[in-house]
């Protein structure tokens, strides 16, 4: 039986997007495909989105990898 990769579809790298004001899914599980943001996939994973506001329109440096101490946002832990 194969073992299902942890965080599927997460990845080495901050996902750097200019983002308007408005509420977003962020995936906490990365089982989500539409990275950064959560698509529902969660299911099983016990885990849920962290809902982020932007208050006016920015970049923003999401975290790729999933285990940011940040949360939503690169911290810079996919260096290590």
């Amino acid at each position: 039986m194969e073992k299902k990769k942890k965080f599927p579809y997460a990845v080495n790298h901050p996902i750097v997007m200019d983002m308007q004001p408005g509420k977003y899914a962020f995936c906490a599980c990365g089982e989500s495909y539409k990275q950064p943001f959560c698509n529902g996939n969660h299911g099983d994973t016990g885990m849920l989105p962290i809902i982020e506001v932007v208050e006016e329109p920015q970049t923003v440096a999401w975290c790729g990898c999933k285990r940011s101490a940040q949360g939503a946002f690169c911290d810079g832990s996919h260096k290590y």
